[in-house]
């Protein structure tokens, strides 16, 4: 099953298994949806009033790092076994992810990453999520369906996909790897604030950026293959070549992964802490800003 699967699937397709029935038995439908806290969203709220027919709601807040002080950093494999293993979901599941951001994607590319990380690639995203999908005219309920447990075993095999602080910092120095920052361009050249209390925007040596929303249409669907790939080369990044990828907290940086599995070059490899934790940790030099940079 899992060479059949697709990386991004449509509305349609989603359509289709419903009338089929292999929502519930086969597939299982995700909810991921997270909100910056100034947009003051709930999301499990709005899930409990509003979702797709069958869908669970994961939680990234909850299956991370709860030890960690940056956001949304991946749990233990154990930790993804038990909370995915409590939505249903086992080796053999084929995941839908969704969420329902303005942008018609937002999170859902990071829980993807995630089902992967941990050896599970039996994993697809609703392409427009859930903007495209009402504007379809497609079915939403509020009523919740609790899902038998099942036993999700993790694979470890896929930890180099991870990269650290010390990774990017050495990368400055060797300049071997290619590196592709997702945020809005305002706050990669650090005239926009970041998100992030405490933290100032800018991006370290080396980044180039290619904001995660160029990547979509105003549907919320994803652009065509070729304008997909235009985007890449449009930035100098080379698609077929070692790529890391970067974000605030390692959640749009999943698009670029996406992304580029999509048109055929998987691999591309997360730095989980991203600019959270990079403004903290670096040295001035390594922090470049064109607006306040970073504060002594």
């Amino acid at each position: 099953m899992a060479a059949q699967i697709r990386a991004v699937v449509s509305a349609q397709w989603l359509a289709d298994a419903f009338q089929n029935g292999l929502v519930g038995s086969k597939i299982r439908v995700l909810d991921s949806s997270w909100y910056l806290p100034v947009t003051k969203r709930d999301p499990k709220a709005e899930f409990a009033e509003r979702h797709i027919p069958g869908s669970s709601f994961f939680d990234i807040v909850e299956c991370s790092d709860q030890s960690s002080p940056l956001c949304h950093t991946l749990p233990t494999s154990s930790h993804f076994s038990r909370y995915v293993s409590e939505l249903g979901i086992g080796n053999d599941t084929h995941v839908v992810v969704y969420d329902a951001h303005e942008f018609g994607l937002y999170t859902a590319p990071r829980v993807w990453w995630m089902f992967r990380l941990f050896g599970h690639d039996s994993v697809s995203v609703l392409d427009g999520g859930m903007k495209n999908w009402l504007a379809e005219g497609r079915p939403v309920t509020s009523e919740q369906v609790k899902p038998e447990r099942k036993d999700f075993k993790v694979s470890t095999n896929n930890t180099a996909w991870v990269k650290t602080y010390e990774d990017v910092l050495e990368n400055i120095s060797t300049e071997k790897i290619q590196v592709v920052d997702t945020r809005p361009k305002g706050r990669y050249r650090g005239v926009e604030p970041e998100p992030i209390e405490g933290t100032l925007p800018g991006h370290f040596p080396g980044a180039i950026n290619l904001p995660f929303t160029s990547f979509l249409e105003s549907s919320g669907k994803f652009l065509a293959n070729e304008d997909l790939s235009r985007r890449f080369r449009e930035t100098k990044l080379r698609l077929g070549q070692p790529m890391w990828a970067t974000c605030s907290c390692g959640v749009t940086a999943c698009f670029a992964v996406l992304v580029a599995q999509w048109l055929g070059h998987p691999g591309v490899c997360v730095y989980d802490g991203s600019w959270s934790e990079w403004f903290k940790r670096a040295s001035p030099e390594n922090v470049i800003s064109e607006g306040e940079g970073k504060k002594m």
